[in-house]
Parts: structure tokens; C-alpha cells; sequence
């Protein structure tokens, strides 16, 4: 079970939620985005992933190589705010950068509310063990929440995955962490009204 609960975890892991969010709003509405099968929507996923993802976990390694933390699930509070920070900058550098591809709101929105989500996740850690999981997943459902909303399209299925994947995240999180439930539908929550409010009302700086 905790193996299963490891895999979960690291295939939902926070790191591929704004580029996953990205890729799955574009599907449910194509219109809304750069086409992800194009050449520049490509390019633009791929900075987007450079930027929120790889470069992200490059420094995570290099810091749990240095020894600025213990482990790759960074298991205290003092050994993720640091990562948050460095999340922060990178996910800050990402929506400078894009900003000069797309003025698209929704696009912006959403990473933006990641963004925001981060941020709070960092100052809530600072007192308080959020789940970084759940804000990430809550995320993803948020901004496909928002596309559907201005989209006014019918994604019932893809919300019912979701729903599905973050509950079977929520339950993985407890088995292998020492996440207690009210830190999980906080992180849920959190993340959810970050990036569905920054999407759906096209904030953008």
C-alpha cells in the first residue's frame, strides 16, 4: 500500500501541476490557448515546464546534495521553505517570460494562481504543515473549473477524474506522510480558489 501511495504521490507530484493544468485546459478548449501540438505551443509548454518543474527539481537535488535537506519528500517544515522560495523565483521568472508570448488571461490566470498558491503555502508552512500535494491537484481543478465556466462547456467527465485522482491523492498523502486530514482538504482548498479565482478572472499582474 505505501508503495502505491509513493507512486501516487510522485506521479501527482505539485511539480507538473501548472504545466499539466495548461495542457489539459487546452484540450478541454483548444480556442483558449496555444495549440500544444504546435510548434510555438511546444515551445511555450516547454518553458513553462523548464521553469515550474525541471529547474525547480534541479535545485531540490542540488540542495539535498549540499545537504540543505535531508530528503526528496522533505519531511519537516524548516526543509520546505527553502524550496518554496525557490519555487517562487522560478514560477515568478516563468510568468515575467510568458508574458512576452501570450497576453492571454486565462492562460496568465492560471499560472499566476499557481503562483499565489505557492506563496501561501509558503506562509502557512511557516506556522503550519499544509499539503503542497493537495494545493497542487486543488489547482488543477480550479483552472479547469474556470475554463468551464467561461467556456460554458460540459467537462463532467474530466472533473470526475479529477475528483477521483485527488481523493486517491488525499488518501496517499496520509498513508505516507504525517499529514493529518485537516491539512489536506486545506491544501485542497487553498489551491483550488487560488488559480480558479486568478483564471476565471483573468488576473494577470
Amino acid at each position: 500500500m505505501r508503495l502505491l501511495a509513493n507512486a501516487l504521490s510522485m506521479l501527482l507530484h505539485p511539480l507538473w501541476m501548472t504545466t499539466g493544468a495548461l495542457v489539459l485546459c487546452s484540450r478541454i478548449d483548444p480556442f483558449m490557448f496555444l495549440d500544444p501540438g504546435s510548434q510555438a505551443g511546444l515551445i511555450f509548454l516547454g518553458l513553462v515546464f523548464l521553469m515550474t518543474a525541471l529547474f525547480p527539481l534541479v535545485s531540490t537535488l542540488l540542495m539535498r546534495r549540499s545537504g540543505l535537506v535531508s530528503d526528496l519528500t522533505l519531511p519537516t517544515r524548516s526543509e520546505r521553505i527553502p524550496v518554496y522560495i525557490i519555487g517562487l523565483l522560478y514560477h515568478g521568472m516563468c510568468w515575467y517570460l510568458i508574458r512576452r508570448i501570450t497576453d492571454h488571461p486565462v492562460t496568465l490566470g492560471i499560472v499566476i494562481g499557481a503562483f499565489i498558491t505557492l506563496l501561501l503555502v509558503l506562509l502557512i508552512t511557516l506556522y503550519w504543515k499544509i499539503s503542497a500535494h493537495m494545493a497542487g491537484i486543488g489547482g488543477l481543478i480550479g483552472a479547469v473549473v474556470a475554463v468551464m465556466v467561461l467556456d460554458g462547456g460540459e467537462v463532467t467527465l474530466a472533473l470526475s477524474g479529477l475528483f477521483v485522482l485527488a481523493g486517491a491523492l488525499g488518501t496517499a498523502r496520509l498513508i505516507v506522510s504525517d499529514h493529518t486530514p485537516a491539512q489536506v482538504y486545506t491544501g485542497t482548498l487553498l489551491g483550488f480558489v487560488c488559480v480558479f479565482a486568478s483564471a476565471a478572472s483573468g488576473i494577470t499582474t
